[in-house]
């Protein structure tokens, strides 16, 4: 899972990565090509982040943050779209993205080939809800994996990434 932030021209690219680096952000190479546009940077605790060209029509009005990457199958955008009742904006190429009715920025999933899980997921989305939503989310493809501290269940996507639910009354 990454940011993948905009920028409005070259110059305002060019100030974002200096800005990045600056505050002790590094160049780093996840096989991007040479002819790649974006910035692959990662922050100081190794949070891998892309620095998008100006003129990135798919992140087009969704604000600095553009977009969260994650690495996941069309099942899943599936998924995070029910789950959070957010449309579905791109399904082609078994890539998916949804994004808030209110707008901001869009969750991608960028389907395969997915990196090797290697342990539990170092960000994850952290829900609130009631014991009828960890039922519907259950319907919708989701696993409960047990119940965390102060009433936070842990649950599992139909990909495996885990996302936990804070039980409101």
């Amino acid at each position: 899972m990454h940011f993948d932030l905009t920028s409005a021209s070259l110059e305002d690219q060019r100030n974002t990565v200096a800005k990045a680096l600056e505050l002790g952000g590094r160049h780093v190479d996840i096989g991007q090509l040479p002819e790649e546009e974006h910035v692959v940077l990662a922050d100081p605790e190794g949070n891998e982040f892309c620095v998008i060209e100006p003129g990135n029509t798919f992140l087009a009005e969704c604000g600095f943050v553009g977009a969260l990457a994650c690495d996941g199958s069309q099942e899943v955008g599936y998924f995070w779209s029910e789950a959070l009742d957010w449309p579905l904006v791109w399904d082609q190429d078994q890539e998916t993205a949804i994004r808030s009715p209110h707008g901001g920025p869009k969750i991608t999933w960028g389907g395969p080939p997915f990196d090797a899980k290697t342990g539990p997921n170092r960000l994850r989305f952290a829900l609130s809800g009631s014991l009828a939503e960890i039922d519907r989310l259950v319907s919708l493809g989701a696993v409960r994996l047990g119940t965390g501290e102060n009433g936070r269940v842990e649950m599992a996507d139909p990909d495996g990434n885990e996302f936990s639910v804070v039980v409101t009354r």
